[in-house]
């Protein structure tokens, strides 16, 4: 019994598909986000209460919601940003849902894929949104200058655009320094640096990229986690670059199925929790090894990876577990949704032990 435990707390079946659901920070709500059955999208807030949850705000707009992020804004606003079917990339304040504050036609596509950073007292710099799509771009938002995106990453002439599923802020610790990562349908992975405005790296992991995310966005690169389609994750040390080898990373076979997702607990970023095509949700433990890198025969330094363990998993729906979101606040707490069309409230025990 020493070993954390994954709880069902609360469980609450909606009326609509669920693709999203964040924690609002510095609160017990979070914001649930989907389509109805008619293709307009769902916007509900929850607050959790006495071992329940309470439905605060309910609103319909015309548009399907695909993704969302608080990250690009402040602790005092607390504005969330949405990419919708229509590829709308849309900023709401929850105290008034009618018009949002912000509003852009971001893509020719659906909007899979959204990360914010700059806000929230996470990551030096601007407040920046970055949106990937259908369409084969990824582009960088800055809420404050309307239209037009600051970055704009996208095929060359004559390449083949793929479907963008995943993307993610990272190295933002310091006011110039930032990259982009992203993922594709085909196992593309790219790392963009957006102070040099180049491509700093590329990888292929074979299978279809569902989910990026660095361990901490406001530090200078540490790992990255990708989950991909045929059940596999990867972790990169991304400490350590070799001039042709790239970044050392591990790969691991978990969930029978694809690996939707993965989110590092804000309190240890060397746990994680990954979520499975089959319903199931794993948590892991990253050690690192010994020595995070070592000198080839040419005296260039290579990445070392480390390993992961398997601390705990459980299974909560016949259908893929489609979102997560941990508790920026309360430690262990979380949200997940599933394509069951339920919302499930997760404590999970033992994380400050680890």
């Amino acid at each position: 019994m020493d070993k954390p435990q994954i709880i069902l707390h609360i469980q609450k079946s909606v009326n609509y598909t669920l693709y999203d659901a964040k924690w609002i920070p510095c609160s017990a709500k979070f914001v649930a986000l989907g389509n109805y059955p008619r293709g307009t999208g769902a916007l509900q807030i929850y607050e959790v209460s006495h071992g329940d949850v309470a439905l605060i705000k309910d609103v319909e707009k015309s548009k399907s919601f695909k993704c969302a992020t608080f990250g690009a804004s402040s602790i005092q606003n607390r504005f969330l940003a949405t990419g919708d079917f229509s590829g709308k990339l849309q900023i709401w304040n929850l105290e008034s849902l009618d018009l949002p504050v912000y509003s852009a036609q971001a893509h020719k596509e659906i909007i899979n894929c959204i990360d914010g950073v700059g806000g929230l007292g996470i990551g030096e710099g601007a407040p920046e949104i970055v949106t990937g799509s259908r369409d084969g771009t990824v582009k960088v938002w800055d809420p404050r200058q309307k239209n037009d995106p600051v970055a704009t990453m996208e095929p060359g002439e004559g390449e083949t655009k793929r479907d963008c599923w995943a993307v993610a802020f990272g190295d933002s610790y310091s006011a110039q320094d930032r990259c982009v990562v992203s993922g594709y349908d085909n196992g593309d992975v790219k790392l963009f640096d957006l102070r040099n405005m180049a491509l700093r790296w590329e990888t292929n992991v074979k299978n279809g990229v569902c989910c990026l995310e660095f361990d901490r966005k406001d530090i200078p690169m540490n790992k990255l986690v990708a989950t991909t389609l045929e059940s596999k994750f990867h972790v990169f040390d991304m400490r350590t670059q070799h001039p042709s080898k790239g970044f050392a990373s591990l790969t691991e076979k978990a969930h029978k199925s694809t690996v939707w997702l993965a989110r590092h607990l804000p309190q240890n970023r060397d746990v994680f929790m990954t979520l499975g095509g089959n319903g199931s949700l794993n948590l892991w433990k990253y050690s690192y090894p010994s020595s995070r890198s070592r000198k080839d025969t040419e005296g260039h330094e290579v990445g070392v990876a480390g390993t992961v363990d398997l601390l705990q998993n459980v299974t909560l729906s016949t259908q893929p577990v489609s979102s997560f979101d941990w508790s920026p606040d309360k430690m262990g707490l979380s949200v997940c949704t599933s394509f069951d069309q339920t919302l499930r409230v997760i404590i999970t025990t033992k994380l400050n032990t680890l």
